[in-house]
């Protein structure tokens, strides 16, 4: 079976909350630069951020981003824990991850697109296509 897509479920911790929120990471093919993470609110919707997959790259060992995004091994106390910082014109949250977790999502996604192959897989006529659309 083949899939083009990779998608991870687990539990984050928001703002240092000892209520833990469920998260995932989704990756697509068909968009080799970009992921998504999604956070679902406590009335049941999910609320997505999409970023550049380099983010995370970087962010497994070192501060990652300089905007609304930013991916960071050293803010968190465990080493085990990455820090993802998320900030909007609405607000200001900061998630822990699990360093192999993420680990693990990025090996998946090099499996459909490798780390530095993403230019091969990305059809700018569709991009245009949709953007033309609009």
């Amino acid at each position: 079976m083949h899939t083009d897509a990779v998608h991870q479920t687990q539990f984050v911790l928001l703002n240092e909350s000892t209520t833990p929120v469920l998260s995932r990471l989704s990756y697509h093919a068909d968009e080799p630069f970009a992921v998504t993470v999604a956070f679902r609110t406590e009335r049941g919707r999910w609320i997505e951020w999409t970023f550049a997959r380099d983010l995370l790259v970087t962010g497994l060992d070192e501060p990652s981003g300089l905007g609304d995004v930013r991916v960071r091994p050293d803010l968190s106390e465990d080493e085990a824990m990455l820090t993802l910082e998320i900030e909007s014109p609405d607000g200001y949250a900061s998630f822990e991850l699990e360093r192999e977790d993420v680990r693990n999502f990025l090996d998946s996604s090099y499996e459909l697109v490798p780390l530095g192959g993403e230019s091969e897989s990305f059809d700018v006529d569709a991009l245009i296509e949709e953007i033309s659309n609009v």
